[in-house]
């Protein structure tokens, strides 16, 4: 019987690694620079999370017999990651978009400072995520900031999509092209990410990190709908209130359910030419449709 793959473990590793680099950035950042802006990066970054984009690049960098250490460009590309992810949530919170007070667990960046200072911090951070993974004369490193720049483009595209879509039904196929805009574009580029910082290519990991992106969704839009606020660490049940366009709302929370373990299954079955080396990757796979928060 085989031992399962200590995800937890791996993900607080992951997380304490970039937790540690992102301070480092954070703290450089103070000097000269406004004291409220420079408090309210840091507290935006440091702000927890399961640093999932980072660990699906380090684990797919992995893979391919890739660097993973922390002055690898993998953890470069998964600190730039982490800056643009962040600077969506900012942004996302802000009362002209889903008007969120809690995030993580704790006031979100408009509230514990104010709504000028949000906009700048998620400006910053998303200037910042392209000088960190610039900042290296690794030739892949041109490679990796246009697939970033793209999929936070996409990320972009499919927040303005929801936000045009509250409150109107969308056919399956609408709801779909959101969620892989909105939330799967980045976390394909995670994984496709990590492949190119170890061999220059994406090895056929974009379509991966599709499938993984589609599966990470459809469980996020559950928890919205069957976790409570306290598990979370943000309000639960807003995507219902609003009338959001989600494959539970849509198909049913079964039927959704079904779709999520699916498209991990497919994912799975992917990665499984790459053998043992992978195996970081596909427990990360799992733990995206397995998840609790």
């Amino acid at each position: 019987m085989s031992i399962p793959f200590p995800i937890e473990a791996y993900l607080r590793d992951v997380s304490g690694r970039v937790d540690a680099l992102l301070l480092q950035l954070a703290e450089k950042r103070r000097r000269g620079a406004v004291p409220r802006f420079s408090e309210a990066m840091e507290y935006a970054l440091l702000g927890g999370g399961k640093r999932l984009r980072p660990a699906l690049a380090l684990a797919s960098c992995e893979a391919f017999a890739g660097d993973v250490g922390d002055g690898g460009l993998a953890m470069r590309f998964g600190l730039s990651l982490e800056m643009i992810h962040t600077y969506s949530l900012v942004h996302d919170d802000l009362p002209c978009m889903d008007d969120d007070d809690l995030r993580r667990g704790r006031p979100t960046v408009h509230k514990r400072f104010d709504e000028a200072t949000a906009v700048l911090v998620g400006d910053g951070l998303q200037s910042l995520a392209f000088e960190t993974l610039l900042a290296t004369s690794d030739p892949r490193a041109s490679a990796l900031a246009a697939l970033l720049a793209t999929a936070a483009f996409h990320m972009v595209e499919g927040q303005a999509i929801d936000i045009a879509a509250e409150g109107r039904a969308l056919s399956e196929r609408e709801v779909l092209e959101l969620m892989a805009a909105k939330t799967g574009a980045l976390i394909a580029a995670a994984v496709a990410g990590g492949a190119i910082a170890a061999s220059g290519e994406e090895r056929g990991m974009l379509s991966v990190g599709d499938k993984l992106g589609l599966a990470f969704q459809i469980a996020d839009d559950l928890l919205d709908r069957t976790a409570d606020t306290a598990t979370l660490g943000k309000a639960a049940g807003k995507d219902v209130a609003a009338g959001k366009a989600t494959l539970p709302a849509l198909l049913g929370i079964e039927e959704a359910r079904r779709r999520a373990d699916a498209v991990c299954t497919e994912a799975l079955a992917a990665l499984e030419p790459l053998g043992p080396r992978a195996e970081a990757l596909r427990a990360l796979a799992r733990f995206v449709v397995t998840r609790k928060r």
